[in-house]
């Protein structure tokens, strides 16, 4: 592929950083023409941010396929999770909430396993019916999130303030365990438990059809490392001017956590719906399970390392209702990801209780 068709082919990684150059040149004049214009940029910079996020996701996608599951799943919630990581660990420099990273985490759980998992078992079951996959994946992901959520979120509830900095020590070692563990296995001798075996004509179609041949391994990780480096400049923009546009207007914290979480899930949105519309159940599953896995086990223990380093004021302990939620959630994809298929009625309880997380949303909830 020659330079010209690359920088067409990238455009929306250029326009972001037309847009990165923008915000840097007319930041302070954006700041003075008060609290409506810094609103309209972090606007702009939140939908420039989803845009190069897709470039990003849509490279990860290309070695994932060379790669094959379970290394082409991991290498997409991975790349998803490093630009949360980024974004919030700029965020939490500024003037942010306390709860900032819990709401994120929390708003990032329901939004992959009810919003993605949901939506796409929703759509996918109404145009094929029972929609295989390995049911070992489910059951390791369901029990992992479980424990990774019930000693970062759940447990810091009885924990008293004045011990918090040893609890939160021991939360970090205890993610890195489980996370190693976890890659152990993803990778190593219980790799097949994320893996399912589809006709080998059909891997090489849908291959062919979604990407064809768009350069070498080494242009795809460049592109990656690049794509990262923007995103993070874009968010540090993006963190100022939200602040501003939102001060004084009591809205809740929440809605910038839903920001946050959205804008690393977006292209993952996209690809677990293809990948479902193509009967291809195992990877939707991988992504929206293994991105939710991937959001606590990987995001606790660098934000806690931080405020820890730092001495910034940090709150992990969930509300009532949003444990009551993530319980409900749990409990759901564990009936709904413990027989090997998938359907229509499991997608639309999950996509239910998705609705139901974005009405408490509006409520202030």
């Amino acid at each position: 592929m020659g330079i010209v068709s690359r920088l067409k082919t990238e455009r929306y990684l250029l326009i972001a950083i037309a847009v990165g150059v923008a915000a840097f040149l007319s930041e302070h004049a954006i700041m003075e023409m008060g609290q409506g214009a810094a609103l309209i940029a972090a606007a702009a910079l939140v939908v420039t941010i989803v845009l190069a996020s897709m470039r990003v996701a849509h490279h990860a996608e290309i070695l994932a396929i060379k790669v094959g599951d379970p290394y082409g799943t991991m290498i997409l919630t991975l790349s998803a999770v490093a630009v949360e990581v980024i974004i919030l660990a700029i965020m939490m420099s500024g003037e942010s909430s306390p709860t900032l990273v819990r709401d994120t985490i929390y708003s990032a759980l329901m939004l992959d396993i009810n919003g993605i998992l949901g939506l796409a078992a929703l759509l996918g079951g109404l145009k094929h019916g029972e929609q295989p996959y390995n049911d070992n994946s489910g059951k390791t992901y369901g029990v992992m999130i479980l424990t990774a959520i019930g000693i970062s979120m759940i447990v810091p509830e009885f924990v008293p303030d004045e011990k918090w900095h040893y609890y939160s020590a021991f939360t970090i070692v205890a993610m890195i365990a489980l996370y190693a563990l976890f890659l152990r296995m993803q990778v190593g001798q219980h790799s097949y438990f994320f893996s399912y075996s589809y006709p080998r004509a059909e891997r090489k179609q849908d291959a062919s059809e979604d990407h064809g041949d768009e350069g070498s391994t080494a242009v795809s990780i460049a592109t990656i490392l690049a794509g990262v480096v923007i995103i993070g400049l874009l968010a540090e923009f993006m963190s100022a001017f939200m602040t501003t546009g939102l001060k004084g207007t009591g809205a809740p914290i929440g809605l910038t956590a839903l920001v946050v979480a959205t804008i690393s899930a977006a292209p993952e949105i996209l690809t677990a719906l293809r990948a479902a519309l193509k009967n291809r159940m195992q990877a939707t599953v991988n992504i929206a399970m293994g991105a939710s896995l991937s959001t606590v086990i990987l995001t606790v223990p660098v934000m806690e390392a931080i405020a820890l380093y730092t001495g910034q004021p940090f709150i992990m302990a969930m509300t009532p209702v949003q444990t009551v939620m993530v319980t409900i959630t749990l409990i759901a994809a564990a009936i709904n990801l413990n027989d090997g298929e998938t359907n229509a009625i499991e997608g639309m309880t999950h996509f239910i209780l998705f609705a139901t997380f974005l009405m408490l949303a509006s409520l202030g909830l």
